[in-house]
């Protein structure tokens, strides 16, 4: 078949599609159907119950906003950061409390970052068996690709038992930075036709550390960037039960199904723009500012280009300005503060004062400019995402692997959902779907038109 004739085909399948797909948008209403899981007022619908974390926006029935909170374990994540500010081994406390639900003592710590560092070998030639063949042009797709082949690697893969799922859990909070900073060598190398260069991991290394030492070609790093790092991967590691890939965790854990195909879903998830994906548009909308903005200092010329951004004239046309707003803060995400004032701290030291500037002036021209736009008084704040990209790319991080390091980071809160959902065996997570089509009678291909 020619390519233009299967082209017409599909084009017509797609209208096709288009027709019949679409639903009459009252018909939510009037079945007072919950779209995407939310009430009217956008707050999620309760479909579980967690002692992992909680996401605070609001006090009270009457929802007051407030300062937004987050807490791991029952720790509020503003006082945990600032309790592991002169370690360099945070993460691992924090996935540590995630999983066992307090914090470890000198020696449990010593313990754990051993356990990791036993389990953060790869399989016997998996690099070159795995990663390096077929690389994909997507990170997330090569972090997919490792998970799903590692089942075949595992004798016991589709043991669900708490114990084992515990072991495959720890396995992989060990093995995804190695996985993904593999996986874009291996993309840098056949991809960007660079020098294909591989550092093992090293023991005595933090997971930040070693990542910035497997990720860059002369493996050096400075103790600022390793605990700026070390506090992404903290503030990433977990928000609650009901964010899409988390949930989605949930969804597959109570299917029964096998831990690799759990991950690899949660990954896929995570993968999508209006998740994992929206720091890379946070950068890249920053990019495409700055082409466009002559005098980044000029408030009026900001404002024009972040309204062109909402009247859908600038950027992508999708009328959004990345990293701003949040589904359930509205004063401020605790994440963004804690980001922020990192991101200040590298920005000293990297010699990128005036971009930190100039995100500062974005973030609050886009609070205002957002909530007259929107008719509103409710807060609007600036999300994790806003800053992230920027500290990442002050690291030195490729954008490939932007997305993967938000991967690396809540590993450790998928497992620890992964586990409770284990241990209480709940139900298989099925909610209802009307059927508002009509009933047809059969008729044979030969009278049909």
């Amino acid at each position: 078949m020619a390519d233009n004739t299967f082209d017409k085909i599909l084009d017509t399948y797609v209208e096709i599609c288009n027709e019949t797909d679409q639903i009459d948008v009252g018909l939510y209403q009037k079945y007072n159907v919950k779209r995407g899981l939310r009430d009217v007022d956008g707050r999620g619908v309760l479909t579980g119950l967690t002692e992992i974390s909680d996401v605070v926006g609001f006090r009270g029935e009457e929802r007051i906003p407030i300062p937004g909170e987050l807490y791991y374990q029952g720790y509020e994540v503003k006082k945990l950061v600032s309790g592991l500010r002169n370690s360099l081994y945070g993460f691992e406390e924090t996935t540590y409390l995630l999983l066992f639900g307090q914090l470890p003592s000198n020696e449990e710590l010593e313990t754990f970052v051993g356990v990791l560092e036993e389990l953060r070998q790869l399989p016997e030639a998996f690099n070159r068996d795995v990663i390096m063949k077929a690389p994909s042009k997507d990170m997330m797709n090569i972090l997919q690709k490792c998970v799903q082949s590692l089942y075949a690697y595992d004798e016991m893969a589709n043991d669900t038992s708490v114990k084992h799922v515990l072991l495959q859990s720890l396995q992989l909070i060990a093995q995804f930075p190695v996985i993904a900073a593999y996986g874009y060598q291996a993309y840098r190398h056949y991809h960007m036709e660079k020098s294909l260069i591989i550092h093992r991991p090293k023991k005595g290394l933090s997971t930040a550390e070693n990542l910035l030492r497997l990720i860059r070609t002369d493996g050096k790093y400075t103790e600022l960037e390793a605990k700026v790092l070390d506090v992404c991967l903290v503030i990433h590691a977990e928000h609650g039960g009901g964010n899409n890939s988390t949930f989605t965790t949930h969804v597959l854990t109570s299917s029964g199904t096998d831990t690799y195909s759990t991950i690899s879903a949660a990954l896929g998830s995570l993968k999508g723009p209006r998740h994992g994906g929206a720091n890379l548009k946070v950068q890249q909308m920053f990019d495409d500012l700055k082409n466009n903005v002559k005098d980044w200092e000029n408030e009026d010329e900001l404002s024009e280009y972040l309204q062109a951004i909402l009247d859908k004239k600038a950027f992508d046309n999708a009328g959004l300005i990345y990293g701003m707003g949040h589904a359930v803060y509205s004063e401020s995400d605790p994440r963004a503060v804690i980001l922020k004032s990192y991101a200040k701290k590298l920005s000293e030291e990297k010699g990128m004062e005036r971009e930190f500037e100039l995100h500062e002036r974005v973030e609050r021209i886009a609070k205002k400019l957002i909530t007259a736009n929107r008719n509103t008084q409710k807060a609007v704040c600036a999300n994790v995402d806003f800053y992230s990209g920027f500290v990442y790319t002050m690291l030195r991080i490729p954008t490939e692997i932007f997305t993967p390091m938000f991967a690396i980071a809540r590993i450790s809160g998928w497992s620890a959902h992964r586990l409770e959902e284990l241990v209480n065996k709940g139900k298989i997570i099925r909610p209802a779907y009307k059927y508002v089509g009509e009933h047809r009678e059969y008729v044979p291909i030969e009278e049909r038109n």
